[in-house]
C-alpha cells in the first residue's frame, strides 16, 4: 500500500461519516445479496429487497447472523456455509479458527484492513517489526503480517513462544515495532530484565489490555496502541493518539444492538457489535460478533469524525476469548463427556494480573481417579490453549453450572 493510500485511509475518517456509512450500508446489502448465497437467503426469508436498504438504520430490518452459528452453517454447506462470494480456488489462504470455524483470506491487499490501525499507531515504511501472533492454521499472524507489509514495514515472523530468541532477533535486526498480544509483549519486557527492549511502538490485539499492563509497557518506553477485530470481519476499531476508545474502521458498518433482539441500542448503551461490509471475497451483512461494546459519538481531539467503540465489555455468545483464541464450551465438553472418570466439569476463565487463565474443575465419577495430566493434554489439543485441571469434591460443581464462564473483569 502506498503512502498516498494510507493517508487516504486515515483522512477517510475525517469526511462526512454518516453519509459515507449510509452509502456503505446500501452497497453492502446489494453486493451481499448478489454474491453471497447466505445473505440472499436471509434477506429473501425476511422479505427484504436490497433496494430497501439505503441507510444504516435500514439494516435493522434484516435478521442478524450469529458467529456462534457458523460451525453448523459451514457443516451443512462446506466449507463456508454459502458465505463466500468467489470460488474457493480464488482465495489466497484458508484457515481453521477455534470452535471449528473455517475462515477465508481473499487476494486483495491488506484483506483484514489492518494497515490503517498500524498507521495510526505510528508504523511507517522501512521500519522493522516483530509479529508474534501465530502463523499456524489460525489467521492472526497473517492478519498482522499483511497489514505491516501494506504499510511498508519489514516483518519478522516470530509467531508464538521462544521469547528469548524473539527478543534476540528483534535486537539483532533493529526492530522498533511490535505486533501481537499485550501479554507476550509484557513477557518480552520481563525477559529483557535490566536491558531496554528495542521496541518503540506496539500495536496489540488478541487479548485484553488491562490498565496495569499498559502502564508497565509504557514505563518500558513503548508507545502502545490497541486494535480490535475478528478473523471473520477484520479490524473493526483502533486507537488514535488520544487513546479515547477505538475509532470504527471506515470500511465497516458497525451497529450496537440489544442482545437477543437485534434492535439498535442507544449511543453509550452496551450491546452486541454487529458488522456489515462489502468484502469482495467474504461479504458480511449484520454479522453478530458476540462481543459487547458501546458507541461514543462525542468529538475526538484527533480530528476523526468516526464514532468510537468503548472497549471490550464482555461476550454475549458462547465463545470466550482466552489469550487471543476463542474457546467454546463444546471444546471443553468433547474430551470430558466420554471420560468415565469424570462425573461433572466446569471451565472458568480468570486473569492473574498479566495473562488469562483457563481452569477446568472436574468431579470424579464414583470412586474413580481422573487422570489430570491426560485430561490437560486432551483439553489443550481440543481448545488450543493451556488449561489447568483441578479435581474437586463431589457436589462442588452446581448441576446447572455452565461448561465455560468468563469471570475476568474487563477494563
Amino acid at each position: 500500500m502506498t503512502d498516498e493510500r494510507l493517508v487516504w485511509s486515515a483522512s477517510e475518517c475525517r469526511r462526512d461519516w454518516a453519509a459515507a456509512q449510509n452509502q456503505l450500508a446500501a452497497h453492502a446489502a446489494r453486493y451481499g445479496y448478489e454474491h453471497s448465497a447466505e445473505i440472499r437467503s436471509r434477506m429473501d426469508v425476511a422479505g427484504i429487497s436490497p433496494d430497501r436498504i439505503r441507510s444504516v438504520a435500514d439494516l435493522a430490518t434484516i435478521p442478524t447472523l450469529a458467529k456462534d452459528d457458523l460451525p453448523a452453517l459451514q457443516a451443512s454447506d462446506p466449507p463456508f456455509g454459502g458465505m463466500l462470494a468467489v470460488p474457493a480456488t480464488e482465495l489466497r489462504r484458508i484457515y481453521r479458527s477455534p470452535g471449528g470455524i473455517t475462515d477465508p483470506e481473499g487476494r486483495e491487499e491488506d484483506f483484514w484492513r489492518v494497515a490503517p490501525a498500524l498507521w495510526a499507531a505510528g508504523f511507517r515504511p522501512g521500519q522493522i517489526a516483530l509479529n508474534t501472533l501465530s502463523y499456524h492454521l489460525t489467521p492472526g499472524g497473517h492478519m498482522l503480517d499483511s497489514g505491516l507489509r501494506a504499510v511498508g514495514c519489514v516483518v519478522i515472523p516470530g509467531g508464538v513462544g521462544n521469547s528469548a530468541e524473539q527478543l534476540e532477533i528483534a535486537r539483532h535486526s533493529g526492530a522498533t515495532g511490535y505486533a501481537g498480544t499485550p501479554q507476550f509483549l509484557e513477557t518480552l519486557v520481563e525477559r529483557a530484565g535490566d536491558q531496554p527492549v528495542p521496541f518503540e511502538r506496539a500495536l496489540v490485539t488478541g487479548g485484553p489490555l488491562f490498565p496495569p499492563v499498559r502502564q508497565r509497557l509504557e514505563e518500558a518506553g513503548i508507545d502502545v496502541y490497541q486494535a480490535y477485530g475478528t478473523a471473520d470481519a477484520g479490524v473493526l476499531g483502533y486507537d488514535c493518539e488520544e487513546r479515547g476508545g477505538w475509532h470504527v474502521s471506515p470500511r465497516a458498518v458497525i451497529e450496537i444492538v440489544r442482545p437477543g433482539t437485534g434492535d439498535p441500542a442507544e449511543d453509550g448503551e452496551p450491546g452486541e457489535v454487529v458488522v456489515s461490509n462489502a468484502n469482495l471475497a467474504y461479504p458480511l451483512l449484520r454479522f453478530g460478533t458476540g462481543d459487547l461494546s458501546a458507541l461514543d459519538r462525542s468529538p475526538c481531539a484527533c480530528g476523526r469524525t468516526s464514532p468510537r467503540l468503548s472497549g471490550f465489555l464482555g461476550r454475549v455468545g458462547e465463545g470466550v476469548k482466552v489469550r487471543g483464541m476463542f474457546v467454546h464450551p463444546r471444546q471443553i465438553a468433547a474430551p470430558l463427556a466420554t471420560d468415565p472418570a469424570v462425573a461433572r466439569f466446569r471451565g472458568i476463565v480468570t486473569n492473574d494480573g498479566r495473562d488469562d487463565v483457563l481452569t477446568v474443575s472436574v468431579e470424579p465419577a464414583g470412586g474413580a481417579e481422573p487422570d489430570v495430566p491426560a485430561i490437560e493434554a486432551a483439553l489443550r489439543d481440543s481448545a488450543k490453549v493451556r488449561v489447568t485441571v483441578i479435581v474437586v469434591d463431589t457436589g462442588t460443581i452446581p448441576a446447572d453450572a455452565p461448561p465455560l464462564s468468563d469471570e475476568r473483569t474487563h477494563g
